[in-house]
Parts: C-alpha cells; structure tokens; sequence
C-alpha cells in the first residue's frame, strides 16, 4: 500500500509517501480501500508533535476516512466485503489501505460521496455531540457559531439549522461570510472588522445567544461569553485560532452560564452506540439535503503538507480531503 508517513515530528513538509506492506485485519477489524480521507486540524498539530496525543514513531497521520471494505475480520458480522464505509481510527488513514476497529466503521448508502463520507465522523460528529450533547440546544434557541466557514463551523451551521435553532455564524472575512449564509446562516457578524458584542447584542435584542459553539479561542472567546444569554451554554472545542484564552470565572457566575468542554474522541470511546445513532441520524439529513457538506479543496498523497499548512494558516472553508 502507499502511505504517508511521519518519521519524525515536525513541519507537514517532512512527510514523505512511501511503499508498505498492506495490513490484513485481525479479530474485530476490517480491512478498508480508502477512497478518500479528511484532513483535521488535529492532524497537523499531531505531525508537529503538539497535539495531546503523540504516536509512537514511525506513523501514518489521519483520524477517518471512508472507502471499500477489502477484508473482514474473525467475528465482525455487521460489515462486508464490498461494503461503502467511513471509519474513524485516529491515524492512518493517509493511505491506500487502512485497518479499522469494526465498532468505528459506520456502513454507507452506496450513493453518498466518498469525500463527502469522509468528512463526517470526526467534524460533523463532534458538532453532534457538542450541539445535541453537551449544548443541549433546543428548537427556537439561538447559537452562535464561531469559525463557522470552517469545518467544524460551517457543520454546526447546518446542524444547529437542522435542529431548528436560529444561527448567527462569526467569520473572519466578506468570502467566509457568504459561503456561511449560503449553508442556511440567518446572520452574519465579520469580527475583524465588526464589534462581536454590539452585533450580537442588536442581532439578539439584547439577550444574547443561548449556546456558542467555539472551535476558535484567542481573542473572540471572553468578548462572545460576555454577551452570552442568562443561562447560556458555552462549548469549548478547540483553539484554532491559536492561544488558549484565559476567562475570568465571575463571568459564569454573573451569567449563570455554562462552560461546557468538548471531547469527541473520549465521548465515541466510551459510548461508541450513542455516537453510532448520532452519525446514523447525520447520515439522513445528509441524504435529505437538509446538511450540505463543503468540500473545498481535494489533494493526493504527495501533496498532503500543503492541505495540512492550507488548515493551520486558516485559508480553508469547509473541508479539505485526500484522495489516495
């Protein structure tokens, strides 16, 4: 098989595809063709070695991927040969081949696109587990959705309006803005040039938003808790935006809000079946139309540093994938 490996930690340029042994499934595992594999940001920062988790070296980055069932494992029954597929692994899915745990493999109508497919366990399930989990957003709610042009943004977008919540997506630029309404936003604030507190504040009638969704952190992040609703929710996802912000704890007080963490990864581990229902429901909207994933960008093996430096110099929208 072709994969690409990281021999050392350190800038994405230092990875390098090369040839391997293809791996055959053992009990419990099968063996999937990937036909295209989604890039995360986590992924980058793993290559790096700052991310939390730090694999033994030499390996293959990737957390999912989705493609053809090759071969199954002793004691897999749920899953076949020739079966569509997306599975989430935490690496190795930059490759032609990849070996799952069958518990992480969700089966696939065979008309969904792959890259499509690809792009949904790990962004748009942790947009699932944070909304519906840990947000606990209601219809009629409204949610404010930071970094919302970027995967894990513009999939709460989506979600929060399948849900029947009303969404205010925050965007870095005019372009951001309007892919985020053409994903079904009902207002936009561009925070780089707008006030984050005077806008929300007119867009909510002075209450606030009841949960906000934030992948970014930095500087957005103590200027959106202050103008979150009484009772808010306030979902930590990630730090995209580079420094971890620091936020003073009499604001949840004052608030009688919420800061609410988000670990998809551990939440999947320790409730594989909920998550399965999550994605399974994610899967018909996605059949429906009522959530439109974005992909922006697709990249072979050889060129899988640029779609990694493409996330960490924060110039995609939606998402980006690889095609081996």
């Amino acid at each position: 098989m072709r994969a690409l490996i990281c021999e050392q930690f350190g800038p994405p340029e230092a990875l390098r595809v090369q040839e391997r042994p293809t791996p055959q499934p053992g009990p419990g595992e099968v063996l999937i063709e990937v036909r295209a594999a989604s890039v995360n940001y986590p992924d980058a920062l793993m290559v790096q070695g700052k991310y939390q988790v730090r694999p033994p070296l030499p390996f293959v980055p990737g957390a999912e991927a989705a493609g053809v069932v090759q071969a199954v494992g002793e004691g897999v029954k749920h899953l076949h040969v020739g079966q569509h597929v997306a599975a989430y692994t935490g690496t190795g899915a930059f490759a032609s081949h990849l070996v799952a745990d069958a518990r992480a493999v969700l089966p696939l109508p065979p008309e969904l696109p792959f890259d499509v497919a690809s792009a949904l366990p790990l962004a748009y399930g942790t947009v699932m587990h944070a909304i519906i989990d840990r947000g606990q957003l209601r219809s009629g709610e409204t949610l404010l959705v930071l970094g919302a042009a970027g995967g894990t943004g513009l999939a709460a977008v989506m979600i929060g309006k399948a849900l029947g919540a009303r969404v205010i997506a925050g965007v870095s630029t005019p372009e951001k803005a309007e892919i985020a309404r053409a994903h079904g936003a009902d207002a936009v604030i561009e925070y780089e040039r707008e006030d984050l507190r005077e806008r929300l504040k007119a867009l909510t009638d002075g209450q606030g938003p009841d949960v906000i969704f934030d992948p970014v952190g930095d500087r957005w992040t103590e200027p959106a808790f202050r103008s979150i609703a009484w009772g808010g929710r306030y979902l930590v996802v990630g730090f995209a935006g580079g420094e971890i912000p620091r936020l003073p704890l009499n604001l949840p007080l004052l608030k009688g809000a919420s800061v609410v963490g988000v670990f998809w990864g551990e939440f999947a581990r320790r409730d594989p079946r909920a998550n399965a229902a999550h994605l399974t429901r994610l899967a018909g909207w996605v059949e429906s139309g009522q959530v439109r994933p974005l992909i922006s960008g697709r990249y072979p093996l050889e060129r899988g540093a640029d779609a990694m430096n493409a996330l960490l110099e924060r110039r995609v929208t939606g998402k980006v994938v690889l095609t081996p």
